[in-house]
Parts: C-alpha cells; sequence; structure tokens
C-alpha cells in the first residue's frame, strides 16, 4: 500500500465498498454527533467523510485532532445509509470508517477558519495566503486558471504559433506606466527594467522570420494597483507576420470565444464580435470599454433643446457649436423616486445634477419637460423610442470632458434598474482609435495609443491630415466592460515611424536613444506584421465571477504594492548597496 494514500479525497465510489483504502490531506471539519466523530478530509481534489466511534483503538487519537491537522485515515469504506447521502459532493454515496489515524502535521490556532466563505481583512488573508488559498472558492479559482492558461496554450498551438520567452531584464522604455528598475552590480549607475510588455522583442521576433510567436508573458508596471489592475501580471501576448487587421480578429476570435465557452459555465457567448468603431463607442457608450449586456444606446439630442426654454443647455449650445446634449434613456425608470435619485447619484460624483424627463400617462414630467414644452418632450419621446413608464437623462457640454460620466451614468441606470444582462459574456472589438491627442496640459500632440502602430493611410496620412485626424490600425477587445486585450497592426516602415515620432514631439537623436534597436531591426527587412496582448488575470477574473484580480491570483500584494506574506518590498543591507553602487536619499519623515 501507498505510503500516504491509495486514493485522493474525490475518488471513492460505492463500487469499491468494503475495500480498505487510505487517504491522506487536512481535516477541513470535526463534528461531534452523540460520541461518533465525523471527520470531513479535504485534498486538492476533494473530500471525503470519514467516522470514527469509542469502539476503534483510534479514538483517543481523533479526539485530540483539530482542524486543518495533516493526517492519514486508514479504513473500510462503506456506504452511506439513504438520508445520510451527500448528492453535492462526488464522493457523498460513501464514508470511510477509520481504523488507523496518523498525524503527518499538527496546525496551531488558526487566524482565519477555512471552513466556510467569511470576508476577512485583506492583511490578514494576504499575510497567511497559503490558509487563505485552501478555502474552496479561492482554491477552485487558482486551479481555474491554471487550465485556462494551459487551454490557451493549447489553442495557441494549434493555429500554428511558437512559444518563444523573451527576457525579464531589460531597457527603460520612455512610454506607458513607470518601470520597475533593478540596478546593475557590474555597470556602476545604470539600471535594467523589468519589462511592461515584450512589445519591441515580440516585434523583432517578427524581423527574424518567426512569424507567429505567442507567449504567457509576464508583465511589470510600477503603479498604483487597482481592483482589474496588479503591478504585476501575465498576459497572453500573441504577434504574427504578414497578416492584416482582420486576420488577426479572424484568427484570435474562436480562442477566446472558446475559452468562455469551454470554463463559462452556462453563460452565453457572443457569437460573432462587433466591431465598433472608437468614435461611435464613445457616441453610444461613453467609454472605450463598453458593457454590451446593457442594452441602453446614449443618442445626441442637441436638436431638442437648441432654442429651448431650457436655459441651462440653449445657452451654452447658442454660445459654443461643438457643445452637444446626450439622452441616456432609462426604461423602466419613469418615476420621479428613481430620477431623484440618480440626480443625487451625480451631484456624489462631482456633478451639478443630472436632468431627466419621465414620462406618464398623456404626458412628459419634470422640470425640463416644462421647459421646453409638450412638442419637443414628445419628439424626444418619438426619437428614443420611450414608452410610459420610462424616463430620460441628459448631459450636456464638450463631449470630451463630459463622457465618462455620462458612461458612468449608463452604467448605473442599467444596474439600478436591473437591465444588465448578468447571464453572458459580451464580447467586441473597438477599432480605428485617435492615432494622437491633445495634451491641454502641455498644449502639444502626443501618442493617445501604442506609438508602434501603423497609421491608417500611412505616410500620406502624417503628411497631409492634421494629426488629431488621424486614426491607427489600433484596437482593443472588451467584455462586461473590461479591456481584455490591446493590439494593432505595427509600423515596420522607418520613415513612417520617424514621421509618427516628429509629430509626437521626438526628434531624430531622442528616437534613436530610446528606439535604436527597434530602428535598425525596421532597417533591414521588416515584414508586415500585428498582434495583440490579452490579461490572462482578466480573462480569469470574468470567468470566475470576481470582481478584484486578487481572487485569481495566488500570491498578490496589497493594495499599497506590500507582500505581507514574505514582507516585500524589504530593505537592502549595507553590503548590497555598496555593491550596487547606489546610496539611499530617503524623504524625510
Amino acid at each position: 500500500m501507498h505510503r500516504y494514500r491509495t486514493h485522493t479525497c474525490a475518488q471513492l465510489r460505492p463500487d469499491e465498498v468494503g475495500n480498505t483504502v487510505r487517504i491522506s490531506g487536512w481535516v477541513h471539519r470535526i463534528r461531534d454527533h452523540g460520541g461518533v466523530l465525523f471527520f470531513d478530509i479535504r485534498d486538492h481534489y476533494g473530500l471525503t467523510q470519514c467516522v470514527i466511534d469509542p469502539d476503534s483503538s483510534a479514538f483517543g487519537l481523533a479526539e485530540t485532532i483539530r482542524a486543518e491537522w495533516v493526517v492519514r485515515i486508514d479504513g473500510t469504506l462503506k456506504a452511506r445509509s439513504a438520508d445520510t447521502v451527500n448528492a453535492d459532493l462526488p464522493t457523498g454515496q460513501v464514508e470511510i470508517f477509520i481504523e488507523e489515524i496518523e498525524v503527518l502535521g499538527a496546525a496551531g490556532d488558526l487566524p482565519m477558519p477555512v471552513f466556510g466563505e467569511q470576508e476577512y481583512p485583506e492583511e490578514t488573508r494576504l499575510k497567511y495566503r497559503f490558509l487563505d488559498l485552501r478555502r474552496e472558492r479561492l482554491h477552485n479559482n487558482i486551479v481555474t486558471r491554471s487550465k485556462i492558461v494551459a487551454y490557451l496554450r493549447a489553442r495557441m498551438a494549434e493555429r500554428g504559433f511558437s512559444e518563444f520567452t523573451t527576457p525579464v531584464l531589460t531597457a527603460s522604455s520612455p512610454e506607458g506606466a513607470r518601470d520597475f528598475l533593478v540596478p546593475s552590480r557590474i555597470h556602476a549607475g545604470r539600471f535594467y527594467a523589468l519589462p511592461q510588455a515584450p512589445q519591441m522583442f515580440k516585434q523583432m521576433l517578427m524581423v527574424a522570420g518567426f512569424d507567429r510567436y505567442f507567449q504567457i508573458a509576464p508583465c511589470f508596471r510600477d503603479e498604483d494597483p487597482r481592483h482589474d489592475r496588479a503591478g504585476e501580471f501575465y498576459q497572453l501576448d500573441v504577434e504574427m507576420s504578414f497578416v492584416e487587421q482582420d486576420e488577426i480578429f479572424e484568427t484570435f476570435e474562436p480562442v477566446i470565444r472558446g475559452v468562455f465557452e469551454e470554463f463559462g459555465g452556462n453563460k452565453r457567448v457572443t457569437p460573432k464580435l462587433e466591431r465598433i468603431p472608437f468614435a461611435t463607442a464613445i457616441k453610444k457608450y461613453g467609454t472605450d470599454k463598453p458593457d454590451l449586456r446593457n442594452p441602453i444606446v446614449m443618442e445626441n439630442v442637441t436638436s431638442h433643446f437648441a432654442g429651448s426654454g431650457f436655459g441651462v443647455f440653449a445657452n451654452q449650445i447658442a454660445a459654443d457649436d461643438k457643445v452637444e446634449v446626450w439622452a441616456i434613456p432609462a426604461p423602466g425608470g419613469g418615476s420621479r423616486a428613481f430620477c431623484d435619485r440618480m440626480n443625487k447619484w451625480a451631484q456624489s460624483e462631482g456633478q451639478p445634477g443630472l436632468g431627466y424627463i419621465f414620462y406618464r400617462e398623456g404626458e412628459g414630467a419634470g422640470p425640463i419637460a416644462k421647459n421646453i414644452g409638450t412638442e419637443r418632450t414628445e419628439a424626444l419621446q418619438t426619437q428614443l423610442g420611450l414608452n410610459v413608464g420610462d424616463a430620460v437623462f441628459f448631459v450636456c457640454g464638450l463631449p470630451g470632458k463630459f463622457s465618462p460620466f455620462a458612461g458612468s451614468a449608463r452604467t448605473r441606470v442599467g444596474t439600478e434598474l436591473k437591465l444588465i444582462d448578468t447571464d453572458r459574456f459580451a464580447l467586441c472589438w473597438i477599432v480605428d482609435f485617435p492615432m494622437y491627442e491633445h495634451n491641454e496640459e502641455e498644449n502639444r500632440v502626443e501618442f493617445s495609443h501604442n506609438p508602434f502602430s501603423m497609421p491608417q493611410g500611412g505616410i500620406k496620412a502624417l503628411e497631409e491630415k492634421n494629426p488629431l485626424e488621424i486614426n491607427a490600425y489600433q484596437y482593443d477587445l472588451v467584455c462586461n466592460g473590461y479591456e481584455l486585450a490591446s493590439g494593432a497592426i505595427r509600423n515596420h516602415s522607418v520613415e513612417i515611424m520617424r514621421k509618427a515620432f516628429d509629430i509626437a514631439g521626438y526628434g531624430p537623436e531622442v528616437l534613436e536613444a530610446e528606439f535604436g534597436g527597434m530602428l535598425r531591426a525596421l532597417d533591414f527587412g521588416a515584414p508586415p506584421h500585428g498582434g495583440l496582448a490579452a490579461g490572462v488575470e482578466r480573462i480569469v477574473m470574468l470567468i470566475c465571477g470576481e470582481h478584484n484580480l486578487r481572487e485569481v491570483t495566488a500570491f498578490p500584494m496589497n493594495q499599497q504594492g506590500e507582500d505581507l506574506l514574505l514582507g516585500a518590498p524589504g530593505k537592502a543591507t549595507a553590503t548590497q548597496l555598496r555593491e550596487l553602487h547606489l546610496k539611499l536619499n530617503l524623504p524625510k519623515a
């Protein structure tokens, strides 16, 4: 017999009743039923119920055992009586009558119980992460993550992609978030950077002729952790040569749809992904990360307010032809109480309020309806397809400034009125991102997305068009309001790259200093290529129904970027600092 087990805690079934079996695992729960002790023994695979009564020679030892001790159990497998069968457990038709117990590892007093799913402070959960990971929900999330990564690797290999690893110690990049820097011991005063993404390496792999690359790549960004963003994360990194945008979509869509179909339970998955231009997404949803489970679509209703009696909007429209009024329909929200709640919410978001009309039998009601009159109120109702019992909210101003708030209001209305279809994974592509945007604080043009993207129209567009009117071959993959992937057709021309960077304020010397390696690569025969990168944690988070990346990461940091389990970041010793040629200049307390 094996030293520790003949079966895992998920394998035992009625066809083995009568056999002597051995299992090992953690004591999940202990129950005392009138002197008869019931032990639920748990391992990585599942749970098995074990029973011992005072007649057993091991009963004395059994009485001393506590939750989360690691034990070996020997005994006879018996069938449970019909009234004690646990249909929710794979091993629920059988139990082990204990004949021998060996304690393999005793446990001290627990700072948090493993049984149950109670909420505990972040500090406790992360300091004792090894206990937190024993809890069923979190354990299942991490197992699911492992299966999803294996699935992604298999599907990419099926499509002819090869997995190549890229360096973790690399050069700092001036674009994107802050780098994590690593001081060099043998090159005094110089630093490596941990990669924010393998962007330049994967492009150079295409220049080197490898054609189809992928990697489950570690990425590092020195930014404040959030519920959907972490300083250290993994992404499915993909690049292809001799492709256009449509081919990338056609190649990747079956992979991303497939992972949600395979692991998403019975939730529906978008069968064919819609391609929504960036400008359209902003106008209809107020965001480039729209949650398409929410049926609300915003519309431009400026004409109904121009010259109207509602001076708050009409005066702004008259003063600036760029001012617009957007409507946020609220099906089923036609009550003053709901409208007032939304108005208070808007004020809590720093807005002066949220104008509204709600429709009841024979009329539109509310301050705006009274000011614009019956004809305009009915015209709004007709345009927006509203019925009695519905409402509509309005935002007014320059769209570039108010669109994020409008998008938040759309989400709030959909959530409050329970319009969001939670039994669905709604996927789409956001395409045609602007190549550049205007930095108002510094009054200059800068890249709005990925600086290595190909501008639509190529060198001609860069030379002849207003930079703020140029779109790029850039795209995001969005699911349920989260950006899952981002990518682009790359700029593989040195001439176009020099011009594109020059528009953003990077002269030849700066471009050579910061991106000399990329320029040299493109100067020796670069194929047209493109790709994307999909966040592994975000995919797993959505599939597991979680709202925080911490719940799908085995060993995350806290919200201050600290590892409470092992104590990172830690202090360096004087010897380490001396070897790295560093002297600390700490801020004054």
